[in-house]
């Protein structure tokens, strides 16, 4: 007469074995998922001066270069920098603490100084956002620094998406032929939010 079969060790010789192999095919397949996985970034872009357009472009060509999908929503005044042309955006040092202005020309001596103008000063003075202005693009011009413009481009042909927020359009009074034609896309917070989930990293600037 034949023995009956240790059911229990059999079950637990099955759990000992799928404990053994459920690891090893998790990170198979994570890593598998990895390989495949295409990282995605968000931005939100919400200011229009000119030293602000740089971080959402920098950042979105960057990523859009190493293979990312990048899709950046501009909104308020961040929709500036979709217009035709944005040759005139300027910089406010008016209240930015962390703005030293150094001059982009003159003897070395004369560049390494920083002048920290009082904000008093700066608002009574005509024209000094001109001349601050000025000033940044000649020191960005100095360091071999795209504009925006070719910098927007560069965005572009790096196949990143930009967004125009809808309800900031009819806010302003603006019409989607205010904008570069590159923009397909114009939409609410909703909608982006549902881009915004599913990428790996979000930016607010």
């Amino acid at each position: 007469m034949e023995a009956a079969p240790n059911t229990a060790l059999i079950d637990d010789l099955i759990k000992r074995r799928i404990d053994e192999m459920l690891p090893q095919k998790l990170e198979e397949a994570l890593a598998k998922r990895a390989e495949t996985h295409t990282p995605a970034m968000s931005i939100i872009a919400t200011k229009g001066t000119l030293d602000w357009a740089y971080p959402p472009f920098i950042l979105a060509s960057t990523a859009a270069a190493l293979g990312w999908k990048v899709d950046i929503f501009f909104t308020f005044y961040g929709l500036q920098l979709l217009r035709k042309d944005i040759s005139d955006l300027k910089i406010s040092p008016l209240g930015n603490p962390g703005m030293p202005m150094k001059m982009p020309f003159g003897p070395d001596w004369f560049k390494h100084i920083n002048w920290n103008i009082p904000n008093v000063v700066q608002a009574a003075i005509p024209g000094f956002e001109n001349v601050a202005t000025t000033l940044m693009k000649q020191t960005m011009k100095n360091k071999g620094i795209a504009g925006i413009a070719d910098l927007r481009s560069l965005t572009l042909e790096a196949g990143a998406n930009l967004i125009g927020c809808e309800m900031t359009v009819d806010m302003f009074g603006f019409t989607h032929d205010d904008f570069i034609p590159e923009v397909k896309e114009y939409c609410g917070a909703a909608t982006f939010l549902g881009i915004a989930k599913d990428a790996d990293v979000s930016l607010f600037i």
